[in-house]
């Protein structure tokens, strides 16, 4: 009987560590800087997990390139900046509301959230309320609030953790101070800029949780 327990408890589920929230680092590539008229062209999303050993580590990534809504603004500057091109079939991009889209992610998120006894998902993000703020307004434009994984205004930031630790706001040069491998070729992609946030997001709670834990043991 107690090997058995020991089996299912090996592993800690995130729900025990931030009451009861499942932190998501979310990216999202976009035509413009304003949620409510600019298109939402990519998103991804990766859980921030516990392994075997304990240490926080990067889940499974879900993505998805999207279509303009109807109506959408297309600013010409920040699809350069960004080098998409909205309408290229090779993306295989599709529309917001379609279940292979944003239900598809969010019941992907939803599914890691339960594993994790955790009751909502916390977006976590390189200037978070930014990445939130198109989530939202593409949540509105498509029916989807009752699958929304997301607390709706909470949010977990790296650029302040980025910040406190390395003295740095900027993603590639964070990355760098945390000795992981940016590639700025690759960068303004959803899904890699994602997978470098999530990187830099689990070292730097690696880093702070055994000073976290001792600030704890000594105030109980």
């Amino acid at each position: 009987m107690e090997k058995s327990v020991t089996q299912e408890t090996s592993v800690p589920v995130i729900g025990q560590r931030f009451r009861g929230f499942l932190p998501v680092v979310v990216d999202v590539e976009t035509a413009g800087f304003n949620a409510q008229t600019d298109a939402l062209l990519e998103i991804a999303c990766i859980p921030i997990v516990y392994d075997a050993q304990g240490q926080f580590v990067p889940g499974p990534a879900f993505h998805a390139h999207i279509n303009p809504f109807e109506g959408a603004n297309l600013d010409r500057r920040s699809l350069d900046f960004i080098g998409i091109d909205p309408f290229n079939p090779m993306r295989m991009a599709m529309a917001e509301d379609e279940r292979t889209a944003l239900r598809r992610i969010f019941k992907s998120v939803n599914d890691v959230r339960k594993q994790q006894h955790c009751t909502h998902a916390v977006l976590v993000g390189h200037n978070a309320h930014f990445d939130l703020g198109f989530v939202q307004a593409a949540i509105a434009r498509t029916s989807t609030k009752n699958q929304n994984p997301f607390h709706s205004f909470s949010v977990m930031d790296t650029v302040t953790l980025s910040a406190v630790m390395f003295g740095q706001t900027v993603l590639a040069k964070a990355c760098i101070q945390a000795g992981i491998e940016f590639d700025g070729k690759e960068a303004h992609s959803a899904l890699y800029d994602t997978q470098k946030t999530a990187e830099l997001f689990c070292y730097i709670l690696n880093k702070l949780s055994p000073y976290l834990l001792d600030s704890l043991v000594a105030a109980s």
